[in-house]
């Protein structure tokens, strides 16, 4: 039957399409004009020459200008305020979190206490490094998670070499934040396409360093011999303090809303808490001086009692349970937190257009003149430790990367480095934090801290250094054109990466190194398979046998996510899971199976 429809135009994702390097992706070039592909397409990666639509200044008369300085000028407060906002907002979910996740069970938290001093769990690498990932996603914040871990190794709760893992998997777990960040402009396909590819490109690097050091670390422990080396030389005196520059801005408007009390999470960590609620009630105490101020311990003391200081919150005498309140702020949380992400794509879609944007674009995406080109990713990489070393927050950097990636002003190959310098700056509050460690166990903190460096480092040595080894670009590239195609795909992305595997590994490591061994090992020899078969069906599919040249002889749901994606859109209301033209390309080729089939073969 005849149809302006044809499935070829568009071929379902199957196994052969979502190799492991697109080379037609990854010729793509990083600035001009979007180049013209062979099937006449224009590269969705590529940054475009941004022409300005509108008049010029000198062509604009005085009520012009004014009113386009004016235009400027809220845009601008509005950009730093949403920016605000959404900082204040990733402090409020981080409290969320902590009540959430709190123990309601009495003699629960002296259990926890007792396996981190004796190491039961973190033992097994493997569970170290899914419980920083899940610990770093709750706090949405590495320099957080990192600082933790530290002043864990300093109160002697854990070993240096227990908390090698566990750091591992603090690096991975913040890049759920940009993920996160991502969704916000799901709006716009090629948007979408492009913000998605830069947070993927920060979790698969993250993912690729943490999986290649961590059998390493675990046979021979390099880098907890480097970090011991490196010390070996270095006369460290305590007392240093990690300066918070976010947390100066943001308390005055966090502290309004919750406070919560930091020596009952240390309690319930130990074992030792008294108090039965997180959410804190007294900030301090002042002298009681009226004259009916009588009581036994004025007697006792021959002056006036101090009274407490009741906390100036909105939730300073609730009687609302821990649970409750967690469950308040998580929402309001998340709804300010959308709502500001959504105000600044906005913004930026609007400010960054035309003159500004092209100069932003410019300017960020310039590279030195030949032969030291390559010398810009590096710059680069300096810039992004910079100024994550000046916020004291990753996640917040990548954050601010992320929109301008999908409003074309910053292309994948240069937010790479960004990211990766991002990883370092975020290792520098970790350092500052064990430098406030007590005398004796100030070796082993700022060890901690330096392990934390040395991993992002090799991360860089790793997937940075050689052009060929920058497997994370052209993955990322791939996911983000899936995420276009499916854009459920970014959610279950984003809870198998950062939830549901890092759990199951998690429980299997409870169950031991056996049952975790058994269960992993098949299913990660299964993975290595099939991404080598993969690699040799695109490169040397005569290396193979006929059969395995291809993979038409699996169920077409094994090997294309269209069975998925039908299944996903018929859950999904208002068809928002998957754009109009592929839905009808997709019914159109379900419609005609024949059809369908010519295009598998």
């Amino acid at each position: 039957m005849p149809s302006s429809l044809t499935c070829a135009q568009d071929p379902p994702a199957t196994l052969d399409t979502v190799g492991l390097v697109d080379q037609r992706l990854g010729n793509a070039g990083t600035s001009g004009s979007a180049p013209i592909l062979e099937d006449g397409d224009v590269d969705p990666w590529a940054l475009p020459q941004l022409k300005d639509t509108g008049q010029s200044w000198k062509e604009l008369s005085m009520a012009g200008r004014v009113l386009q300085g004016a235009a400027g000028f809220l845009k601008a407060c509005g950009l730093l305020g949403s920016l605000y906002l959404f900082i204040c907002s990733l402090d409020i979910l981080s409290s969320a979190f902590q009540l959430l996740g709190r123990h309601h069970l009495p003699g629960v938290g002296k259990v926890a206490g007792d396996i981190f001093k004796d190491n039961v769990v973190l033992s097994n690498p493997v569970a170290g490094l899914v419980i920083g990932v899940l610990g770093t996603v709750l706090v949405q914040s590495s320099s957080t998670s990192s600082s933790i871990v530290v002043s864990m190794v300093a109160s002697k709760l854990l070993t240096v070499r227990a908390s090698v893992p566990v750091i591992m998997g603090v690096n991975v777990g913040t890049s759920v934040t940009s993920t996160l960040v991502s969704m916000a402009q799901s709006g716009d396909r090629d948007a979408f396409r492009r913000a998605f590819g830069g947070s993927a490109v920060h979790g698969v690097f993250n993912w690729l360093t943490a999986l290649t050091l961590l059998p390493l670390e675990s046979a021979a422990a390099p880098l907890e011999r480097l970090s011991a080396l490196a010390l070996g030389a270095a006369s460290l005196q305590p007392g240093g303090r990690a300066p918070d520059i976010l947390k100066v801005l943001t308390r005055p408007l966090t502290r309004l809303i919750v406070q919560l009390d930091a020596d009952v999470i240390t309690g319930r960590g130990t074992g030792n808490a008294t108090n039965s609620s997180l959410i804190k009630r007294w900030c301090g105490t002042e002298v009681q001086t009226t004259a009916g101020n009588s009581s036994t311990c004025a007697a006792a003391t021959g002056g006036p009692c101090p009274a407490q200081l009741p906390c100036r919150h909105l939730f300073e005498g609730t009687a609302l349970a821990d649970l409750a309140v967690g469950f308040i702020l998580l929402a309001a949380s998340l709804l300010v937190l959308c709502a500001c992400l959504a105000l600044i794509v906005k913004l930026l879609s609007s400010t960054l257009r035309g003159r500004v944007g092209q100069a932003v674009s410019t300017v960020v995406n310039a590279d030195f003149p030949s032969p030291f080109g390559w010398l810009s990713g590096y710059l680069a990489i300096l810039v992004g430790a910079g100024l994550t070393f000046a916020l004291q927050s990753s996640s917040v950097f990548t954050a601010a990367v992320v929109p301008l990636m999908g409003v074309r002003v910053i292309s994948l190959e240069r937010a790479y480095p960004l990211f990766l310098g991002s990883n370092i700056g975020t290792t520098t509050t970790a350092l500052l934090a064990a430098l406030a460690s007590p005398s004796d166990m100030l070796i082993s903190a700022v060890q901690v801290a330096l392990i934390h460096f040395f991993f992002n480092l090799a991360g860089i040595l790793l997937w940075y250094v050689v052009p060929v080894l920058r497997l994370p670009i052209p993955l990322a590239k791939r996911f983000g054109d899936l995420t276009a195609r499916y854009r459920w795909v970014a959610v279950a992305y984003l809870l198998l990466s950062f939830l549901l595997l890092p759990l199951a590994a998690c429980g299997l490591s409870l169950a031991g190194s056996t049952v975790l061994a058994a269960v992993g090992g098949p299913l990660l020899v299964l993975v290595l398979l099939i991404i080598l078969v993969a690699i040799l069906q695109r490169h040397r599919p005569a290396w193979l046998p006929r059969r395995l040249r291809s993979w038409a002889w699996l169920p077409l749901w094994l090997r294309s996510l269209e069975p998925w994606d039908r299944l996903v859109s018929r859950c999904c209301p208002c068809k928002a899971c998957s754009p109009p033209q592929a839905a009808a390309k997709e019914a159109h080729c379900y419609e005609n199976p024949e059809v369908l089939a010519s295009q598998q073969l």
